[in-house]
């Protein structure tokens, strides 16, 4: 099979952990007969200094064009002084906006390996941690509007019902193929646009009365998602309140760089990137977690180019990795081997076997 993927190494750790999990992809196609097509694409600071713009027409083009995008990390200290409109971000915005993503999928598992890890008490981490997060995309008010008049900043939340439909729809039937059970999070008690949002998803209940749908409010959210997540099989949230949630549940985990993401709208061609930033302070210190972006690769290879065995392998091949005991700086503990970024992935491509 014959796959295209634009690929945006970006800022800061992002041409580094990109280039492990592109190591990692080669090695599938070797073992399954593939052929993976790269097509670099410039986005973030890296397009600023090049052209002027954080994502130009002609490479929001590139990947419009894939199978599907694989991304490291955009922005950094160097570039906080350009204009609002002109900063890295936007170019990501941009780049959601324009692939038609609208919803964002983001796993809190942990690996039993890394369970110690954890800045969980014991008690709660054996409980269980996995729940996925199912974040929208392309709205609320991330794209509102946004002016600052005078010693005055307007940020607009706006949702329609047709935007929280479709993002719900995705959470009912995210549920539907794991453990049936939804949490709608919002803040009812405040919102206008949290009211419609409660009302569209317990409309949308009707229509799957397999599904055991629960309410809560953001603030009892974050605190319940360390107290205890155990409770948690899907969470569906809008933008911002997405952004938030899926960060602190990732840090329970063990660390943020273990954390996959994917982008997906009405089409397979979707956009995968690990949740964690350019990290611009270890950049080329050889030091940063691949992993995140290494199973990025495989939610690609599972839900955009319908491979679930090569997605397989490559889980398996991190977890021989862990098992090994083998760690990156961020998850390094007593007893462990500490291997750099480069090593990490080389490790995992020797563990990669065909399932």
């Amino acid at each position: 099979m014959v796959k295209n993927i634009a690929v945006i190494r970006g800022d800061g750790i992002g041409p580094e952990i990109v280039n492990e999990a592109i190591k990692v992809l080669d090695k599938v196609a070797q073992a399954y007969g593939h052929t993976f097509n790269y097509t670099d694409v410039d986005m973030g600071g890296c397009a600023i200094d090049k052209y002027g713009d954080p994502l130009p027409v002609s490479e929001l083009q590139k990947c419009v064009e894939s199978d599907s995008v694989l991304l490291g990390a955009v922005g950094g200290n160097k570039w906080n002084d350009v204009p609002g409109h002109m900063r890295p971000e936007k170019g990501l915005l941009r780049l959601r906006a324009g692939m038609g993503v609208y919803s964002n999928n983001r796993p809190a598992k942990i690996w039993p390996q890394l369970a110690d890890a954890s800045p969980l008490k014991k008690s709660i981490v054996e409980q269980g941690i996995d729940f996925i997060i199912v974040r929208e995309l392309i709205g609320g008010i991330y794209f509102g509007e946004h002016k600052t008049e005078g010693d005055t900043a307007v940020d607009v939340l706006r949702y329609s019902e047709s935007e929280i439909e479709r993002i719900g729809r995705i959470g009912f039937e995210t549920a539907r193929k794991r453990n049936k059970k939804l949490c709608s999070v919002e803040k009812s008690n405040v919102l206008d646009s949290s009211r419609l949002w409660k009302n569209v998803m317990h409309r949308l209940s009707a229509e799957y009365p397999d599904i055991e749908l629960s309410d809560m409010l953001v603030d009892n959210c974050a605190m319940q998602i360390v107290k205890n997540p155990a409770q948690f099989d899907v969470v569906v949230t809008e933008n911002m309140f997405g952004d938030i949630l899926s960060d602190e549940a990732s840090m329970i985990t063990g660390s943020i760089g273990m954390i996959p993401s994917s982008s997906l709208g009405a089409t397979t061609c979707g956009l995968y990137e690990p949740i964690h930033g350019s990290a611009p302070d270890i950049a080329g210190k050889d030091v940063a977690n691949p992993i995140g972006t290494i199973l990025s690769a495989a939610m690609m290879l599972r839900f955009s180019f319908d491979m679930p065995n090569e997605a397989d392998a490559i889980e398996n091949a991190v977890s021989k990795y862990l098992d090994a005991g083998y760690r990156t700086a961020d998850i390094m503990c007593e007893g462990m081997t500490l291997v750099g970024c480069k090593q990490c992935g080389d490790l995992i491509v020797s563990f990669l076997t065909k399932e």
